[in-house]
This record gives structure tokens, C-alpha cells and sequence, in this order.
């Protein structure tokens, strides 16, 4: 079952914002997110300058998303991966899809750009829920090393 660790909520913050990293990157989804946002190099370059405080600020935002993941987690009895796996889709289907849809239907962002951030929620929310379930159990049974959660999540 999922319980409460500060640990696994690092974990899976940090995840979030490793994931977004990538996501938007210039190589994978960053130049055309930018186009369609309306963000010019100009502006990119601007926020360079403020990355640690908005890095920081993405990591705490990421870090309330897993904690209240967590009690989800815990009152729908969270207790493997695959239940781990449902948690974020369900989470995702519930909160990220239908509120992100308003940028389409009253901003008027292209449904791409809508593509493009819903589905880093996707994946960001199951891996977050999966490092949850695997973070608490480890860190709930005393895991010394690494190689012991394997064990833990029964595999």
C-alpha cells in the first residue's frame, strides 16, 4: 500500500521536472511547443536568466502534484505498479485533460500544442505514480540498497 514519504515525493517531483526537461527540449517537442505558444528566442533567452527560480518553483509545484497523488494513491489503495500506472492515467483523465482543453476552446492554441502538453502530463503523472508506489513501499520497509526493491514491489 502507498504511504506518506517525503523521499518518494522528491523522487517523483524531480522526475516531473527531469521529464519536462527533456520533453521540451529543442530536439523533441521545445521548437514547435515554442512556436505554437508564441514564445520567441528573444523570450527563451530572458528566461534563461531566471531558470533556477523557475526550476525551483516547477519542482515544488511537482512536489504538491506527488503528495496529493499520494493520498489518492492511499485511498484507492494503491499497491503495485499497475494499480500505479492507473493512478496517473486516472489522475490525468480527471484533472490534466479536460482543464487543458480550454487553451483550444477559449485561447484559441492549436490542438497540437494541446497534444504536446497533455501528453507530458501523461507520462509525468505515471511516473511520478509509479516512483510513489515503488518510493513508499522501499522506503516504508526499511530498503537499504537499490537492488532491494525489486523485492519490495514483488518481482
Amino acid at each position: 500500500m502507498m504511504s506518506l514519504s517525503f523521499w518518494a515525493i522528491l523522487a517523483a517531483g524531480s522526475a516531473s521536472v527531469l521529464i519536462g526537461w527533456v520533453w521540451y527540449h529543442p530536439s523533441v517537442f521545445g521548437t514547435a511547443w515554442m512556436r505554437m505558444s508564441n514564445i520567441t528566442p528573444e523570450m527563451a533567452e530572458r528566461g534563461k536568466k531566471r531558470m533556477p527560480i523557475t526550476a525551483g518553483i516547477g519542482l515544488g509545484m511537482s512536489m504538491v502534484v506527488a503528495y496529493v497523488m499520494t493520498y489518492f494513491g492511499m485511498a484507492w489503495g494503491v499497491y503495485d505498479i499497475i494499480s500505479a500506472i492507473e493512478l496517473g492515467v486516472w489522475v490525468w483523465i480527471g484533472f490534466v485533460a479536460p482543464v487543458a482543453i480550454g487553451a483550444v476552446l477559449w485561447e484559441q492554441k492549436p490542438l497540437r500544442l494541446y497534444f504536446i502538453n497533455a501528453s507530458y502530463w501523461l507520462v509525468a503523472l505515471v511516473v511520478m505514480a509509479i516512483i510513489l508506489i515503488v518510493g513508499s513501499q522501499a522506503f516504508s520497509s526499511g530498503v537499504q540498497d537499490i537492488s532491494d526493491v525489486a523485492s519490495v514491489v514483488g518481482e
